[in-house]
């Protein structure tokens, strides 16, 4: 569609579109939201509208703060919950250190609320835990859960961008030799879209509702086996 659009539209507005934005970024003169209104009209894409105003304003960087033991309050006599700490035990007298997951919130899905919940719980249940920044690409996301070594990456998805951002990471890892990492995804995933996933090589897939401790049981159940 991007494709097909870009063929169609007038080049020219386009750009003429574009030179309006950054200017009205660069000097506050002129309403920005109405330019960029004239923008879309010229079938300028959202994309080229906010890398526009990017390279005046810069991009948004969250500070990413996590809580560790709220988790654990509510569910303490949880015996799932148990369970999960205890494989956690068991792999990190195994392996040396503690199981280590990364979630990332890839594209454009500017919602990290419940990345940070999971990321929450796999803490309280004796994970290692990174979070990756909002809005990261693929090649970032691969490159961050490389060099922090983890043994899975948790792929955070709310806004339908998993068919494409899930076997984009994967591929990134693979040209880093690091197929080992396992690659979780979690989110508003549509049941019919599970074995798609699977297909392109996530090792599993929990979906709205999933309990943290069982989901941890499940992936550290696959890594103690490994």
């Amino acid at each position: 569609q991007l494709d097909r659009i870009k063929a169609t539209r007038d080049t020219e507005k386009v750009q003429d579109s574009l030179k309006k934005l950054t200017l009205c970024a660069q000097t506050g003169e002129g309403n920005l939201l109405e330019i960029a209104v004239e923008a879309a009209r010229n079938r300028t894409t959202l994309g080229e509208i906010s890398d526009a105003l990017e390279t005046v304003f810069g991009r948004y960087k969250a500070q990413i703060k996590t809580f560790s033991g709220v988790y654990s309050k509510e569910i303490k006599d949880d015996k799932s919950f148990e369970k999960a700490k205890q494989l956690a035990d068991e792999f990190a007298k195994k392996e040396g250190r503690r199981p280590r997951i990364m979630i990332a919130k890839m594209g454009q899905d500017g919602h990290d609320r419940g990345a940070k919940v999971v990321a929450t719980g796999y803490a309280d249940v004796g994970f290692d835990v990174d979070i990756g920044p909002l809005f990261q690409t693929p090649a970032e996301a691969a490159k961050q859960a490389v060099e922090n070594d983890v043994h899975i990456l948790g792929v955070s998805s709310l806004a339908a961008g998993h068919k494409t951002l899930v076997p984009q990471v994967i591929e990134e890892l693979k040209k880093y030799g690091r197929e080992d990492i396992m690659v979780i995804v979690g989110g508003v995933i549509p049941a019919q879209d599970y074995q798609y996933l699977f297909d392109a090589g996530a090792v599993a897939v929990f979906g709205p509702g999933t309990k943290i401790s069982e989901a941890a049981i499940s992936i550290l159940e696959v890594l103690i086996a490994e």
